[in-house]
């Protein structure tokens, strides 16, 4: 096949839909294309207006955070789906205002058909949930909100 062909080849899939193609031809050769498709969500949280809160912005989320030392935020590990039970059946691990301790389970993260247990980094109460079970999550994208107990 023909350099410019292949060329050609390559545009078109880039410009198609598709995520991949194998082709063999009759001569023996063999045409084998995958691309990678990056989903982008915007996540948006209700802003709050008070001097106690500040803006952070983001190309993947928008969020509100309480200018408080004693507030952290649990990020995504990883490029997945967020579940928040570990089945659909389930109660979900923890739900807002649950006391939570360093090391419990808070989510699912699912990437390549493997499911990662996320844990929790620090102990507290969980504040906010950031994300809907089922979302597709970037890395760093804030999964919860949890205020550290002292």
């Amino acid at each position: 096949m023909e350099y410019e062909k292949i060329k050609q080849l390559m545009d078109d899939m880039g410009n198609s839909k598709l995520t991949s193609i194998d082709i063999d031809f009759p001569d023996g050769t063999k045409i084998s294309m995958k691309k990678d498709i990056v989903v982008k969500e915007k996540v948006i949280n209700e802003k709050i207006a008070s001097d106690n809160y500040i803006s952070i912005e983001n190309d993947n989320y928008n969020e509100s955070v309480k200018n408080n030392d004693n507030v952290n935020i649990i990020k995504s590990p990883m490029v997945g789906t967020f579940y928040i039970k570990p089945s659909p059946t389930s109660k979900p691990y923890v739900e807002i205002g649950d006391e939570i301790k360093k090391g419990d389970t808070l989510c699912i993260i699912e990437a390549m058909k493997l499911m990662n247990e996320i844990e929790s980094e620090y102990t507290g109460k969980v504040t906010e949930i950031l994300v809907k079970d089922g979302e597709t999550v970037e890395y760093g994208t804030p999964l919860y909100k949890i205020s550290v107990s002292e």
